[in-house]
Parts: C-alpha cells; sequence; structure tokens
C-alpha cells in the first residue's frame, strides 16, 4: 500500500493515529483545508505550515477546466506547481459534475457535462478521473462517484450507489493495471447509498471486498440533518476496515468534527471554515461570531481571547470590523487564518484526548458550552 496508518489509541470509537505517506506523516484525526482550485483561499503555503496543516484537499474537476493538465504536467505536478510539498487529497470531481453542470449525461460509461466557466463539453469516465489524477500527482485519490441530491429516493439512491461501485472497480483496475502518474498514489472507496441504511451497508460491504487503500463517507452533509448523518455514521463506520484510513467528505463545522471523531472517523474537509470567513463569520468556543455587525464596531478584543493564532495576537474585532467593511483584502485573509487555526487546534485538541484516554471528557466538555444558535461572547 502507498500509505499505511498506524493505530496509537483508541478511546471508546474515538481513535488517534499516524498517516503515513510519502511527503510525512499526518497525525490523525486530521481536517484538511479545501484548497479546490490549487490554493486554500486568502492562505499561503506557508500560512498552512503555521496553523499545523498536514494535507490539504484540492479538486480534479476544477483543476482539469482550469489550468488544464497541460500546464500542471509541465510544472512537475500539483505539489510544485502550488508550491506545497505536503500530501495532497484530490477529490474526483463526481461531486462538482453532479452540482455545477445541470445539463450533464449520466451513462454506464461515465458522464458527459458543460464546463461551469464557458459551457465547453467535457467526458469523465471513471479512468480519466484517475488519469488526470495521474497527472496532478496527488497523494491520495478519489474514484468518481455517483451522487444524488438529498432528498432522492431509493430507487435513484440504489441506481447510483450500483454504479458507484462499478466504477469504483474500474477505477481501481485502471489505476492498479495501466496507472501513469506516481507509484505512491493511494486510492480509496467512497461510500454512497443517499440516507437509506441498507444501501450504505451493501456499499460498505462491496468496496471492502475490493481492499482500496481507504474508504471515504461521500453524499452526506448535503441537506440532510444531522441526526441523520450521525445514524448512517453509526451504521457503516464498523463496517470498514480498522487499519484502513476513514474520511467523512465535506464536512467543517465544529460540532459534527466531534460527532465524526467520536464514530471512529480520521480524515475530513470542508469550504466551511474559508467559506464563511469571507462573510465575517469567525468560529469560537461555543459557536460563531459575525465580525460585520454593528456591536463590535468599538470592540477592542481580539476575535477569541484564548486564541494564540497570528489573528488574535494582533488585531482586534473592530479593526478586523473595519477592514471587512471596507472590503480590504486583509480582512478576509485575518478571519481565514483565524477560522483554520481555530480547527487544526480544535482536531489538536481531540488526537490529545484519545491518547489521554479522556475523549468521553472532552467531548461532554464541547457539548456543554456550544451553543451556535445563541451569541457567545
Amino acid at each position: 500500500m502507498p500509505i499505511s496508518l498506524k493505530i496509537t489509541n483508541i478511546c471508546g470509537r474515538a481513535r488517534a493515529g499516524e498517516l503515513q505517506t510519502s511527503r510525512g506523516i499526518i497525525e490523525t484525526p486530521a481536517f484538511m483545508p479545501v484548497g479546490t482550485q490549487g490554493t486554500v483561499k486568502a492562505m499561503t503555503p506557508e500560512e498552512l505550515h503555521e496553523i499545523g496543516a498536514k494535507i490539504i484537499l484540492s479538486n480534479t474537476y476544477h483543476l482539469y477546466l482550469r489550468p488544464g493538465t497541460k500546464i500542471i504536467e509541465q510544472a512537475g505536478g500539483l505539489h510544485s506547481f502550488m508550491h506545497w510539498g505536503r500530501p495532497i487529497l484530490t477529490d474526483s470531481g463526481g461531486f462538482q459534475v453532479f452540482s455545477l453542470s445541470p445539463l450533464r449525461k449520466v451513462k454506464e460509461e461515465g458522464v458527459t457535462f458543460r464546463s461551469h466557466i464557458d459551457g465547453s463539453t467535457h467526458f469523465f469516465s471513471p479512468e480519466k478521473a484517475i488519469e488526470v489524477q495521474n497527472i496532478l500527482g496527488s497523494d491520495i485519490m478519489m474514484p468518481l462517484d455517483h451522487v444524488v441530491p438529498y432528498p432522492a429516493s431509493y430507487e435513484e439512491a440504489l441506481e447510483a450507489m450500483k454504479r458507484t461501485v462499478r466504477w469504483a472497480q474500474r477505477s481501481k483496475d485502471y489505476h492498479y493495471r495501466y496507472r501513469q502518474g506516481p507509484k505512491e498514489q493511494a486510492l480509496f472507496g467512497i461510500v454512497q447509498g443517499g440516507t437509506y441504511e441498507d444501501l450504505r451497508v451493501q456499499c460498505c460491504r462491496e468496496l471492502v471486498d475490493m481492499d482500496f487503500s481507504g474508504y471515504a463517507l461521500g453524499g452526506l452533509s448535503v441537506g440532510e440533518p444531522k441526526e441523520t448523518m450521525y445514524r448512517l455514521l453509526d451504521k457503516t463506520v464498523h463496517l470498514l476496515p480498522p487499519e484502513k484510513p476513514r474520511y467523512l467528505m465535506g464536512v467543517g463545522s465544529a460540532d459534527a468534527l466531534v460527532e465524526g471523531v467520536s464514530r471512529g472517523i480520521d480524515l475530513f474537509d470542508c469550504v466551511l471554515p474559508t467559506r464563511i470567513a469571507r462573510n465575517g463569520r469567525v468560529m469560537v468556543p461555543g459557536g460563531y461570531l459575525t465580525l460585520r455587525n454593528a456591536e463590535y464596531a468599538q470592540d477592542m478584543r481580539p476575535i477569541d481571547p484564548g486564541c494564540s493564532c497570528y489573528a488574535c495576537r494582533n488585531y482586534s474585532r473592530a479593526y478586523i470590523r473595519h477592514l471587512l467593511k471596507a472590503n480590504e483584502i486583509l480582512g478576509v485573509r485575518l478571519t481565514t487564518y483565524h477560522n483554520l487555526h481555530y480547527l487544526t487546534g480544535l482536531m489538536s485538541g481531540m488526537r490529545r484526548a484519545i491518547k489521554e484516554n479522556n475523549f468521553k471528557q472532552f467531548y461532554e466538555e464541547f457539548w456543554a458550552g456550544y451553543n451556535p444558535g445563541q451569541k457567545t461572547s
């Protein structure tokens, strides 16, 4: 296997580990900042190093359309192109194909879709998605999967799940028999099945039989109640091989991260912390603050008095609000830096609690103080 996971401790169902890759060790559980187009918005690679990010996620669909694989290949791969020497996970682009391109045709061979940039027509097969990721040179790749919206009927979810399984096998066959990319690239399987327990259980079992390097839980956090997502995790996570990494796709709120870790998830990603930062919303213990609000116009405290990030060490809420209201780039950079620092710190705290066998206490204290619907300070 091009990657390996060493579990260092288990507390309840939560687990701490070390994910070994050719570009370094990732301590798990870990949150992956999203660099959709080869950059984590508003952040330099050096700043990502400062906050402790060990792995980031980039998007195959977006990079395929712009700047295109030829340019990235000329640069020596995505790591060189974007000046990031640590691991990169690339998703297949399946979610974007199904969500950004309303004019699409799905067949067994693959998906024909129109670019959201210029309307040009493209075709993604499972093999094409792997070929593009081989060129990108990512450390962990995702196969093309069929994502259904929420809500979806049982028949729609069943058809998409079965196609996802068939495409997963084709992706693995192409990667391991005919691959042109780096040999150290790992390939995960993606569990689909909508919100139907039996479909997700079936998908898990069929993918496990294929023996992927790791497993992702996809098609969640797409509008369904969080309680539904947690219920589906309870029914499926234990079916995945304990020695392989488990990745919950598209989850990035503090509460969902804590709940995911409590159920044995190792990796997470989400655009949430960077997206809300661009609107002036910041993560703090207990919930969120919206710094654009008038109540912070004269507030000289840092975003979070207990935070050690660059933004909190040097700037006040009043100043950051001023920057945001004036549309100054620095304002968004500071809120983004803080949010990503907050989440990497949250994950570090959970890893420490698991290693010290007191994750239950961490979990209870988190929920005792977490109420995102109320003003926190």
